[in-house]
């Protein structure tokens, strides 16, 4: 069997059973309903015990649950970031009818609180999404043909009747507690983009342990605000992840739609987020990362699939970094490239050569490597098939 997730509250959380045949856990560790750390905990006779937690966690001086304990002592609340008024929570989804069945199930509560819920058929091949909508009965349904993540990015914006749209991938399971702490960072007008902590859903195969081990989507349990004043707009992939966030429909008339040459579908495989953030630091705006707007993520769970994850990652930061080169004349880009070579990727890769005890499997470098290297000519294929789509009436 593979790890168990737990989720654990500092105040109410008690004995943690049940966990017969697993050997460890990944444990999300909350106070007072918000996530403030994570830890791996060995699981002992199918137990984990409360006190170990809460060992584990005060020794490891996480900043996240002193910050929350400080405000608990002295009184004080968080400050007030509270919004009013419906938002539109956007799926967009492509042949996955599980992980979409699974999804809908977890915004059924945002619906029932008077959000909009819609969801966007990318490219579909059948028509097994639309009839899960339809079923639901909470949802709206739109079929966008145009293939790619950004497309149907694009597309949700437009459809959307609200003025802030929260992403959700389709293989993702928000918490409650998501769309709130999303909604309550756009009181501040120069917010343009939501982020939150994005924690693995199961951990049961290898694959799902290696990608969480070396490529995890979580960017820590501290708030941050990435202004575009005051840091370099191409360190935006610290903000988080388009797998969890929530966008201004202005954004669309600000900076301009998602690059429907980049991402899932096309030939660059991913990196739309990742120019869109840039263009929202380069034009001065506000990306927020709240750990408190919490999602679980089905990560890939057999070993290919997690290697064409990781070259679709490299593929999409080349492809990202040509169209920041090309298109706005980044002249930095080709250090950012050597940078990351010889500082992280050639280290990695020397550690794997000689199998230095943690370093990242061999076959998962290469096929990073091998993306970077596919990165520039996929993005010029992708935008020369973008531009023929564009001109057929």
């Amino acid at each position: 069997m593979g790890d168990a997730v737990v989720d654990f509250d500092l105040e109410r959380g008690g004995r943690v059973e049940g966990l017969d045949g697993r050997r460890q856990a990944l444990v999300l560790v909350r106070f007072r309903g918000r996530p403030v750390h994570q830890l791996t905990v060995p699981v002992v006779d199918g137990c984990i015990s409360p006190d170990e937690i809460r060992r584990r966690v005060f020794e490891s001086g996480c900043p996240g649950i002193w910050e929350r304990l400080i405000e608990a002592v002295v009184g004080l609340e968080a400050p007030d970031r509270s919004r009013n008024g419906p938002a539109t929570v956007a799926v967009c989804t492509r042949d996955r009818p599980e992980d979409l069945r699974r999804c809908l199930d977890s915004l059924a509560v945002f619906a029932r609180d008077g959000h909009e819920v819609l969801v966007v058929d990318n490219a579909p091949s059948t028509d097994e999404s639309r009839q899960i909508v339809e079923t639901c009965g909470f949802a709206r349904y739109v079929r966008e043909d145009r293939p790619g993540e950004s497309a149907a990015r694009n597309r949700a914006l437009r459809e959307a009747g609200h003025d802030i749209v929260a992403f959700s991938d389709d293989d993702a399971t928000p918490d409650p507690g998501w769309l709130p702490a999303l909604l309550r960072n756009f009181n501040d007008p120069l917010v343009l983009c939501v982020t939150g902590l994005t924690m693995p859903l199961e951990l049961e195969t290898e694959a799902q342990r290696g990608f969480e081990r070396y490529s995890p989507f979580g960017r820590g349990f501290v708030r941050k605000v990435f202004d575009g004043a005051d840091v370099n707009p191409l360190s935006a992939w610290r903000a988080g992840a388009s797998a969890n966030m929530a966008v201004r429909r202005s954004a669309l008339d600000l900076i301009g739609p998602f690059n429907e040459a980049l991402g899932c579908g096309t030939r660059s495989r991913t990196g739309s987020d990742y120019e869109f953030f840039v263009r929202i630091l380069a034009a001065g705006y506000r990306i927020v990362y709240d750990p408190a707007a919490l999602s679980w993520h089905r990560h890939r769970r057999t070993w290919p699939e997690l290697r064409q994850v990781l070259r679709g990652y490299g593929t999409g930061v080349y492809a990202a970094w040509t169209h920041l080169l090309v298109a706005h004349r980044e002249f930095i880009v080709p250090k950012l490239a050597v940078g990351w070579f010889l500082h992280t990727q050639l280290p990695n890769l020397l550690r794997s050569l000689l199998r230095r005890p943690g370093s990242i499997p061999l076959d998962l470098l290469i096929a990073e490597l091998r993306g970077c290297l596919e990165g520039p000519w996929a993005y010029l294929e992708a935008r020369r098939e973008l531009r023929w789509m564009e001109s057929i009436p």
